[in-house]
């Protein structure tokens, strides 16, 4: 039996959280690089490599399915989802240029809790107390992280703040589109996307980069793609209540790498905020989860109780 045959012959749960550990492994690899390689290339330029690589990376899977696993109905929602998503990915990766990596990456926690409150805003949703008192635990805990008053807030924590708002209502259109949508489309439209659209402002700050950068620029893309591809295929293996858990190990993973590559070192208020927000973030997760089985298990007796 071969190895990729013994790991698809695992339980669900453990290849959901495998996938899941190596999307946080390779997220954090992602945010290094970004950081490294934008000492010699400008960040929006940075941008559009990582989604012209990723074009590249994707090429194969499109090319093995046919030009017709592209077709689709919900174009508009995936230009929408485009629009956030790249907005978010422009803001989050000048921030971490600017900003220690632990903190970027607790930061980033907040985007769940923006999740709650762009679903209550644009789709209506229905949230009861119990999840807005964790969602405002969690912001509490970026406040911890932050510490405006003790700790400068810079303009790239509020940056950071902002791509989590984008990176929400992306999410929100990620949710909306596996509803009929499989995760390799998803991931194919995203580089597709971003790709010209990301070309136009990195024209404005174009530099060429040297073979070494072009390198970093080809870790970037590598490990931003593929990240995004296990942490989807994570969640198609088991409900995100249960995975979701495991993403906190982003933050020890780039910490651990932050500290190798770069001197630094966190602060034990980052981790603490951190750690308010994530499990406030959980809560919510298992929340949600909890209203939508028993919407579902209502949808289904309903036609039985006449």
């Amino acid at each position: 039996m071969t190895a990729l045959a013994r790991f698809r012959s695992l339980p669900q749960p453990l290849v959901a959280a495998l996938y899941m550990l190596t999307a946080t492994a390779l997220f954090s690899v992602m945010v290094a690089s970004v950081r490294h390689v934008s000492a010699e290339v400008p960040s929006f330029e940075v941008v559009f490599f990582r989604n012209l690589l990723g074009v590249f990376i994707v090429g194969p899977i499109i090319a093995r399915r046919g030009l017709g696993f592209l077709r689709t109905s919900r174009i508009k929602l995936y230009a929408w989802r485009a629009a956030f998503g790249l907005g978010s990915m422009f803001m989050w990766f000048y921030a971490v240029t600017v900003t220690p990596i632990a903190e970027a990456v607790a930061l980033s926690f907040t985007s769940p809790l923006f999740v709650t409150v762009v679903a209550v805003l644009l789709l209506h949703e229905k949230v009861g107390i119990p999840r807005w008192v964790a969602t405002a635990v969690g912001f509490g805990g970026a406040m911890i992280v932050l510490r405006p008053g003790v700790a400068e807030v810079t303009t790239g924590h509020l940056l950071l703040i902002a791509s989590s708002i984008l990176m929400a209502m992306s999410i929100v259109s990620i949710k909306m589109l596996s509803a009929t949508e499989p995760p390799e489309r998803i991931v194919a439209y995203m580089v597709i996307l971003f790709t010209p659209v990301s070309f136009i402002p990195a024209l404005f700050v174009w530099e060429w980069p040297s073979w070494s950068s072009l390198f970093w620029l080809c870790v970037v893309a590598g490990a931003g793609t593929f990240a995004h591809l296990a942490f989807t295929r994570a969640l198609s293996k088991a409900d995100a209540s249960a995975v979701m858990p495991l993403d906190f190990m982003r933050l020890p993973f780039a910490a651990l790498i932050a500290f190798v590559a770069f001197s630094e070192i966190p602060d034990f208020w980052t981790f603490v905020g951190a750690a308010v927000i994530f499990v406030s973030s959980i809560y919510i997760a298992r929340r949600e989860n909890q209203d939508r089985k028993t919407a579902a298990a209502v949808a289904t007796s309903a036609p039985n109780s006449g």
